[in-house]
């Protein structure tokens, strides 16, 4: 790909949106910050330059540029993430050669042709027509349907397989799709069939995945063996553990809100977007994993659920909610009235769904209401089974003044002392659940002021260079035969060396950079981020001072590793007269500095 048209789709996008769509980002003096979405941090170490168009986490030390980024984000290739951010700079690709693409980019575009076909049937189809007017009797209007692409996948066994194959897609590349199924005798036949169909996007709006709710005709005798839910199995590009639905589309309101609402089903999402409530997703098909809340924790700390969730049992919703809470979420419960979903809801009355939204419970308000109801305080046993159902919840709250609140609350309900609940409260075993991350993205965290592991001599050529950018008269005394301790096979003692053998010129700061390698240019710059945002040189009354006590430890380190190899010679019986005055030469020489 020619650098014409990287340079072009970066002049065209900007960084700090691009990263928008993923995460949170406030403004921190001339750059952004945000808490890092590639390893687990409550401190902000994120941080994004729009103007070098660099982000890097101080905290786990990933970092580079917007296509780096979405490398990193969307776990895709250079290319992946090239044709991605083309799109969205409407920038043609002039030399991508399609008979060349990865295997993802197929699979991709088998999903998208897959919607497309659904779609069509939904509308074409007189069985489709028939599931279209039973959206619309369920209250899903007509826009909404196209927002959310829904589509019906027809009673039949391979016509679908049929269209992609007729598209120049092989039978191979329709099952990786996960929109295909191989017979024990090598067939391959649809997966979805007689379904409404629910497309699964990523956080980019492609499609991935599909859901579908068995449909038949009034006048059809449904077929017992279809299921009435089935999803996309996991494939390359669809992990359920990692999706959640609609979070393409309202994760901007997420951000904007700085909550997230949680449901369970599709046509939950679709009625509340409908209704308004834009900063919802749905958990379909699995219970709330780590990588969703991972994800969710990109553009808020705040969650409202609106699970089914028995807070004696251990059941996944549960977990799901403990683990969120263990992570430090804030996490408010949203109770609906008759005990219905919330597309019900949002059917019947949508002022009763705004007032649900607008009046959650707290986790804690939640726990409680519901053990106090479900079990009798004035009997051991019902003092026992709230208590087992209280205290792991209060033990997961990171703050012992909040602890304290339920603790109390507890002692007053039991009428008994605080010290006997805290007692108790000591005695409860819990996994920490903001340790039991296991994916290969974590790192651990890090001061940023040691950003990454580096010898005292890189150190100190990072430091020369910046007090050399900063200002080059501290460089002019300096003598050439200096020059030699710089070990130019290091990115900074080259860019040093370059700064130095252009004094007296009259050169800009853009010109100098096109004497640079590429490797050095992306040194420097990211070199200067980090000046921005943690600084390497300390304020200074004279850089000249600063610039020679530098030197000066540069000599240091230089004459005590040639000591060392001399040690090294003598240590080895070579102490001839040579060895023992070049010793003294240097020793003396190492007194003086």
């Amino acid at each position: 790909m020619p650098d014409n048209q990287v340079d072009e789709i970066k002049n065209r996008l900007d960084l700090a949106e691009i990263i928008r769509n993923y995460m949170k980002l406030e403004k921190g003096g001339i750059n952004f910050r945000g808490l890092c979405p590639f390893h687990h941090e409550k401190t902000p170490s994120f941080f994004v330059s729009p103007s070098r168009q660099l982000w890097r986490c101080f905290g786990c030390s990933m970092g580079g540029d917007m296509f780096t980024f979405i490398q990193e984000i969307e776990g895709v290739d250079f290319k992946e993430a090239l044709k991605t951010l083309a799109d969205k700079a409407g920038v043609p690709l002039r030399s991508y050669d399609p008979k060349i693409r990865s295997e993802k980019a197929r699979l991709y575009e088998v999903c998208e042709k897959t919607c497309q076909f659904f779609e069509k049937q939904l509308v074409s189809s007189s069985l489709g027509r028939e599931a279209g007017q039973y959206l619309l009797d369920r209250g899903i209007s007509k826009d909404s349907i196209e927002s959310f692409r829904i589509g019906f996948a027809p009673y039949t066994r391979s016509s679908l397989s049929e269209y992609l194959r007729a598209q120049g897609y092989s039978p191979t590349e329709i099952f990786k799709a996960g929109v295909a199924i191989q017979s024990s005798g090598g067939y391959y036949y649809d997966r979805f069939k007689s379904r409404i169909i629910f497309p699964i996007s990523d956080l980019n709006g492609q499609v991935i995945g599909f859901g579908g709710r068995v449909f038949f005709a009034k006048n059809q005798t449904p077929d017992p063996k279809l299921a009435k839910y089935i999803n996309t199995p996991q494939t390359a590009l669809y992990d359920k553990s990692k999706v959640l639905y609609g979070l393409d589309k309202a994760k901007m309101e997420i951000r904007r809100q700085d909550s997230c609402v949680l449901v369970e089903g599709y046509t939950d999402v679709i009625m509340a977007h409908q209704a308004g409530t834009q900063n919802v997703a749905a958990v379909s098909g699995t219970s709330l994993t780590e990588q969703q809340l991972d994800i969710v924790h990109r553009y808020t700390e705040n969650l409202l659920t609106l699970f089914d969730m028995d807070v004696a049992g251990d059941s996944a919703t549960k977990r799901g909610i403990d683990l969120a809470q263990g992570k430090g979420f804030n996490i408010k419960v949203v109770t609906l009235p008759e005990g219905k979903d919330p597309a019900e809801i949002i059917h019947k009355s949508r002022k009763k769904w705004a007032s649900s939204i607008k009046n959650p419970l707290s986790i804690g308000d939640f726990y409680f209401q519901t053990a106090l109801s479900r079990f009798d305080k004035a009997t051991p046993d019902g003092m026992r089974n709230i208590s087992n159902v209280l205290l792991p919840m209060i033990k997961r709250i990171p703050s012992t003044i909040e602890q304290s609140f339920w603790v109390q609350k507890i002692a007053t309900e039991f009428a008994c002392k605080e010290d006997i609940v805290w007692q108790d409260l000591r005695a409860v075993d819990i996994p920490d659940a903001r340790n039991t991350r296991k994916d290969a993205t974590e790192k651990p965290q890090n001061n940023i002021s040691t950003v990454r592991e580096k010898s005292k001599s890189d150190a100190l050529y990072e430091r020369m260079a910046l007090l050399a950018m900063k200002d080059k008269q501290c460089i002019e005394p300096m003598q050439k035969k200096y020059i030699r301790l710089f070990d130019q096979k290091s990115p900074a003692a080259a860019i040093f060396v370059k700064i130095y053998n252009q004094q007296g010129e009259s050169i800009s700061e853009q010109d100098f950079y096109t004497k640079l390698s590429n490797t050095e240019r992306d040194y420097l710059n990211n070199l200067l981020f980090q000046e921005e945002i943690a600084p390497i040189l300390q304020d200074s009354a004279d850089l000249k001072d600063e610039f020679n006590a530098c030197l000066v430890s540069l000599r240091r380190n230089a004459l005590q590793a040639k000591l060392h190899a001399l040690e090294q010679d003598m240590k080895r019986g070579e102490k001839d007269a040579m060895i023992l005055k070049k010793f003294k030469e240097i020793s003396t020489e190492l007194a003086k500095l």
